[in-house]
Order: structure tokens, then sequence, then C-alpha cells
């Protein structure tokens, strides 16, 4: 089969390089918003939108121009890269996928991506990277680069330069380990195994709330723009940075241990944007709880669910497994005995306690049972061509009732 894989490591550049760089991703943003300015104004106008060709052709009268002719000293792939990723952001856009594409800040975001191949050369042995207009540029090499090399993404974050190389090898179809598993994410616990196990949550924002807290304080003190602003500010991108990195760094690591012992994982089918909706309401109509509430989207944003998944999906497939996502409804009010649903079921956030045979369980232990319940009648309408089944609660497997019974 053939894996797609990206290898991240930190550049060594020297300073002009970092001042190319610079210059490169602004080139690219200054392209973005331009083209985004083009297209929002047509828009307006009544006329259809550009396509990626139309845009590329600007892009070069753009380059020829003498009002812009600082675009010509960046290289012209990124460029039309940038043009690629706002047609993209439409796309996803009109497919209900995204928001509308909005215009890049400086400083937010900054990166450029080398699509051709032919123009990138690799020497690991030597640590270093050619790409165009940069020349050989240092890279801490922590692991080997597999495979050969398709495009390569250079990016910036809190004053660090990074180099992102994806490739494409052929490896030898996997076979899965392990049997199936259901999965309940939570806050208390961040995600329980339908087997027992549970995993306890990072909680990684709340750990540096208070130091980023005072962090942006004492940046809101300071003159925007001055010096002591701009220290200030790399006091708070770095404890941001910090969080995010503490973050991947859990989800990766347990999202690596669930897919290489189980062929089939069981989640929830979480609606995250959803759920953290802020209930401010507006000045006519006020929200109620409205502290309650950001605090719970706090919460349920520090856990990173949609990440757990989507890393979940990619490195199942890497290793013969695969996902299966079941609606959520009902999954912590159904009793995995009698199959009786009711909100009664569930007296406590803890506690699961059914009002018609008496079984007494954690909630979300209860919860991760009926997800698996569910994701294999999802797997057997899959494979008969019948209809989706509905949330769970509806049906009993021999499995579960043969644990009742025990």
């Amino acid at each position: 089969m053939e894996r797609l894989q990206a290898f991240k490591y930190e550049l060594m550049p020297t300073g002009e390089q970092q001042r190319d760089m610079r210059r490169f991703a602004g080139s690219c943003r200054f392209v973005f918003n331009k083209a985004l300015a083009l297209q929002k104004e047509r828009y307006e106008q009544g006329e259809k939108k550009l396509g990626y060709a139309g845009l590329c052709k600007l892009l070069t009268e753009w380059r020829n121009s003498t009002e812009t002719a600082w675009l010509a000293n960046a290289p012209v792939h990124p460029l039309q890269q940038t043009l690629k990723d706002l047609e993209r952001a439409y796309s996803n856009f009109f497919a209900k996928r995204a928001d509308f594409p909005r215009f890049k800040k400086k400083s937010q975001s900054d990166s450029f991506r080398y699509p051709d191949p032919k123009q990138i050369k690799l020497d690991q042995a030597n640590n270093r990277i050619f790409l165009p207009k940069l020349g050989w540029l240092r890279y801490r090499n922590s692991r080997d680069v597999l495979g050969a090399v398709k495009n390569v993404t250079v990016s910036q974050s809190c004053g660090k330069w990074y180099v992102s190389i994806q490739t494409e090898r052929e490896v030898a179809q996997p076979i899965p380990q392990g049997g199936a598993v259901g999965i309940d994410m939570g806050l208390a616990r961040f995600a329980t195994m339908s087997d027992g196990s549970f995993l306890a949550p990072l909680n990684s924002f709340k750990r540096h709330e208070m130091a980023l807290r005072k962090a942006q304080r004492a940046m809101s003190r300071k003159v925007k723009f001055s010096r002591n602003w701009k220290k200030a500010k790399a006091r708070v991108q770095k404890l941001h940075s910090r969080i995010g990195n503490a973050r991947r760094d859990y989800l990766h690591k347990a999202t690596t241990t669930i897919s290489q012992n189980h062929a089939m994982v069981c989640i929830e089918d979480l609606q995250v944007r959803n759920m953290s909706k802020s209930a401010a309401g507006t000045t006519k109509k006020p929200g109620k709880n409205v502290q309650a509430k950001s605090g719970l989207n706090k919460s349920i944003l520090d856990q990173g669910w949609f990440e757990f998944r989507r890393q979940l999906d990619y490195k199942l497939a890497w290793n013969g497994g695969y996902l299966i996502a079941v609606p959520p409804q009902n999954t912590s009010r159904t009793c995995p005995c009698c199959g009786h649903v009711s909100a009664e079921n569930r007296q406590t956030q803890a506690r699961f306690a059914c009002v018609e045979c008496g079984v007494e369980e954690n909630a979300d232990l209860v919860g991760a049972i009926n997800v698996l319940r569910a994701g294999h009648a999802r797997l057997a309408c899959e494979v008969s061509g019948e209809a989706m089944p509905p949330a769970a609660g509806t049906h009993r497997s021999d499995s579960v009732a043969a644990q009742c019974r025990a």
C-alpha cells in the first residue's frame, strides 16, 4: 500500500536565510490577501469568481508590475500554492466544511510550500536541505526521512522556523493487532475504553492558564508595537506554543498506543464546534449561565477531541485497522444490560444506575460499551448494505448480555 507521511524538523538558518524566509512568507500573505480582496470585489459586482488559472495569470502581471515588482524576488511556486490554498478555502466554504476565507495577518501562520520535488535536494547525511532561493539549510535531524520527497513546507512558530517534508513510499499491507474497542470521550476522564481502562486528561491549557493570564496582562500594559510590547508578546507566544506542544505530544502517544493494540476502534461522532458554542447570546436575548458555559467550552477545547479522532483515523489505517464513528445520542443513558433508555438512568455525571433493572456502573464505561455495540451494528449494516442503524440503545448485542449475566 502507498503511504503519505510528513517528517517535521527544526531549521537552523543563518540570519540572511531568516530574512529571506520572512520575505517569502510575507509575499505569500500579500498574494493571498490581494487575490481574496479581488474575489470579494467581483462577488459584490455580481461577477463570477476567478479560478486558479485566472489567478495565476494575474500573479504573472503582479510580478511584472512596477508597483509589486518585489514579488519577483520570491520563488513563484510558493506564490502559486498560495492561490491553490485560496481556491481550496473557497471550495470548503461552498461545501459548508469551513467558514468564508479570511484575510491573513502578519506573524500568524507564516508559511510557504515548495510543491516540485525536482527543485528540492535532501542531504540527510549532512543534516541539510536545499530549497530554491534559500540555498542549503541545516536542520535538526531527529529521525530519518523515509520515502521519496513529494513537497516541502516551511513554517514559523514562536520565533522558530520548521521544515515539514512530505514523502511517499510503498509499505507492506499491515495486519491489524488486537480486537475491537469502544471509546467514550469526556472531561473527568479523557477517554474511557469499553474494556474498563481509561486515560486521564492532560488539561494542558488549564495547567498554564495562570501563567498565561499574567503574561497577557503584562502585554496589555505595554505600548503597542514598542520593544517591551514585542518582548511581552514573545512570552505569550512561547506559553501558547508550550501548551500546544504538550497537547499534541499527549495525543500522539495515546493514539499510537490505541491504534497499535486494536483492529477496530469505535468512537462518538462528536460535533465539537456545536458543543463549544458561546452562550452569551445577544443584547436583546442574553444567554443563561454564560460564565459556566464559558468554562465548559474552555475545558472541551482543551481536550483536543477532534485532533484525537483525526490521529486515530490515519494511524489505524497505517496499522491495518479502521475507525467507526457512531451517533453519540443516548450512549450514556442506555442500560447495557436491559437496553432501557432514560435520562433518569444517569443521576450524576459519574454514576449510572438503571431505573429498570438496577445495574450500577461508571457512566463513562457504560457509554464506551454502548459506543462499541453501536459500532458493531454500523459495521454489520455497512457489510450487508442495509440502512445505517440509529443511535445507541435500540439493540443489545449478545456479548454485552453475556457480560451483564456474569
